[in-house]
Parts: C-alpha cells; sequence; structure tokens
C-alpha cells in the first residue's frame, strides 16, 4: 500500500516536536528547500533528534527524583540509561530511566576469574597487571550481607520516599517504580540494580565497562547482566565520528517502525546494533537521503544471508541478536519491507 507521507509528516512532528516548539533555524530552512518532494522531507524528519527542550525536560524530571532520594539514601549510585542518553529517542514526551545501584556490594564472576587464574595456559594471556588485578579482586570481597535482602531493601526504600515525594507513583511492577513530575509533564522510572563485574570488566578497569543486574522485587531475584554505559558511549562516540549519521540511521528505523500498520517486535537495543554493524566507510560522508540506500542494504543482506544475520552482535559484543531467533528474523523482514516501500519511493522522487 503506497504511503501517505503528507499523513505520516504530520504524526512524525507531533511525535518528535508534539508542543510544536519553534525548530531551529538551519533545521527549518532545510525543510522548506525539501518541500517539493513529501518523501525527503519524510526521511528528513524520522532521521532528526527531538527538540532539546524535550530532552531537557526528561533529564530534569530524572535528575529531581534523584534529588529525593540522595537526601534519604545511602550506599548508592543513580546512573541514567537508555535512548534518551544517546539523543536516539524518538517522542517529545519521552521518559527516563534512572538506575539506582547499591554500592553495599558489587557481583563477581568468580567462575571465569578462578578459570584463568588456575590455568597456566591462559594465564600467559594477559600482562602481569591484569592478572594482579584479577587477584585482587578474588581475594579481596569482604561482603557479608545479604544480597536480595539488601537488594529489597533499597527496593522498599525508594518505595516509600517516592510515595511521599510525588502524588503518581505506581510501585507494582516488579522491576521498576514509575513516577510522574507533574509539572514537568514527565515519567521516571526508577530501577534497583547492583554492579556485575566480569573479566572483560576487569581487563579494562571497570568504568562504563561495569554491567549491572537489575532487581525483581515478585520474584526477589538479579537478572542477567547488561552493559548499558558500554552501549550508550559506543554509540556516542561512533556518531560524533560519523557527524550525527549514525543516530540519525537508528532514528529512522525507530520512526518507520513507529509508523508501520504491522507491530514489529524489534526492540532499540535490536536497531541499535543493526545500524552500528554498519561500516563507517559506507556512509560516513553521505547526506541524509544517501543514508536509506544504505540501511537498505544493511537490511537486506540480513535478511537473505544466514552468515551475516548470525553474526550481528550487541553493540558491547556479549549477545547474538538474530542467532538461533528466527522468529526476531521475521520481525526483521516486517521492518525490511517497512524500508522498501520509503526506499521505492525515494528512488522515484530522484527519478533514479
Amino acid at each position: 500500500m503506497a504511503k501517505n507521507y503528507r499523513q505520516l509528516n504530520e504524526s512524525l512532528k507531533r511525535r518528535i516536536n508534539p508542543e510544536n516548539f519553534e525548530l531551529e533555524k538551519s533545521f527549518s530552512d532545510e525543510l522548506a528547500t525539501l518541500s517539493y518532494s513529501d518523501v525527503l522531507t519524510y526521511i528528513r524528519l524520522a532521521m532528526k533528534g527531538v527538540e532539546p527542550e524535550y530532552t531537557q525536560k526528561s533529564k530534569d524530571a530524572g535528575d529531581r527524583v534523584k534529588n529525593h532520594l540522595s537526601k534519604k539514601i545511602s550506599d548508592v549510585t543513580f546512573r541514567y540509561q537508555g535512548s534518551v542518553m544517546t539523543d536516539t529517542h524518538i517522542r517529545g514526551y519521552s521518559d527516563i530511566d534512572l538506575l539506582a545501584i547499591s554500592e553495599k556490594f558489587y557481583f563477581i564472576d568468580l567462575v571465569g576469574l578462578k578459570q584463568i587464574l588456575e590455568s597456566n595456559d591462559q594465564r600467559l594471556c594477559y600482562n602481569q597487571s591484569v592478572i594482579e588485578r584479577m587477584e585482587k579482586e578474588v581475594n579481596t570481597n569482604t561482603y557479608r550481607g545479604n544480597v536480595l535482602q539488601d537488594l529489597l531493601q533499597l527496593r522498599l526504600d525508594i518505595e516509600v520516599t517516592l510515595e511521599e515525594a510525588y502524588d503518581i507513583c505506581d510501585i507494582s511492577k516488579p522491576k521498576s517504580i514509575k513516577i510522574k513530575n507533574k509539572s514537568l509533564n514527565r515519567e521516571v522510572d526508577v530501577v534497583v540494580a547492583n554492579w556485575f563485574d566480569d573479566v572483560s570488566v576487569i581487563i579494562n578497569e571497570k568504568g562504563e565497562y561495569r554491567g549491572i543486574q537489575v532487581y525483581n522485587k515478585e520474584s526477589n531475584s538479579k537478572g542477567l547482566p547488561d552493559f548499558p554505559f558500554l552501549s550508550i558511549e559506543l554509540i556516542n562516540e561512533r556518531s560524533s565520528e560519523t557527524n550525527g549519521r549514525l543516530k540519525r540511521m537508528i532514528r529512522f528505523l525507530k520512526n518507520v517502525k513507529a509508523d508501520s500498520f504491522k507491530d514489529i517486535g524489534l526492540s532499540s537495543f535490536d536497531i541499535n546494533a543493526i545500524c552500528y554493524d554498519i561500516e563507517i566507510s559506507r556512509y560516513e560522508k553521505l547526506s541524509f537521503y544517501e543514508l536509506v540506500p544504505i540501511i537498505h542494504s544493511q537490511l537486506s543482506d540480513l535478511c537473505l544471508n544466514p552468515s551475516k544475520s548470525d553474526s550481528i552482535m550487541s553493540i558491547d559484543g556479549r549477545e547474538p541478536i538474530f542467532k538461533y531467533n528466527s522468529q526476531k528474523l521475521e520481525n526483521l523482514r516486517l521492518l525490511m519491507a517497512e524500508v522498501e516501500g520509503v526506499f521505492d519511493d525515494l528512488r522515484k522522487a530522484l527519478d533514479l
């Protein structure tokens, strides 16, 4: 079915700029030069970041939650995660994820560390300073508390604090507490977690390489390790190297997915990995509409070439995206069909 780009453009504008803030003049002027083509206008809008005023309000709402909690709760580090931190969110009214990470303990992959330290062959793969850091991690763990009890208590303390501070506070979800800041019209999800350090984290001297495990109140358990800060750093670095082009491609795919009539089961995590995998040399000097054939080629290759789709890893390099997941590949084909429609209309508009 042919796409109604005028309708899509109006919907896109409402999504990324719901309060109709005045657009930056340079971007407004650029759109004016594209007014002859609805599909070009759509592509440019779909690649645009949310207006800074909206993003700042989301961050301000998170900071106010953090300030409330900091006054009442100790032994915790607060960090943000999610697409707002990479400016790849596509909604003006985006919520923000605030992690409350316990500092009473951190989980170490002792099995992995000991496996290296107890094998002469594996020890030879690392320099002495790295071996010493591993030995220190194995030998200096002095925590004697109850991990799950500490995480539960942190969750309960946060619930009490936020219920006192906010009229709208939902504590029913097992992995997060959602509040709404009514003056800023923003929601904040507060997630309790602990640090997770494995061999790779220790080799790289922690920092943004550190992982987290999210606490589930309902099952009283810790989730699988996740490494959001490294992914945020790598996306920001890669996009800086390409003058924002990586983020344009990510936003484009997210908006095309959002505008589809089909339910496309691909997450931001998946879309980030798809775009990050594209070789920089293929797109680093291209204009915005020239990025569409690059995206189309990437999706086509993934859909048609099993060895290619099997090779796609998460940005942190730890998790395959499509391997062993035929359902996700089917959803990729749905996204591919949407992108192909835009690509075909672009070629017609440019008379290619």
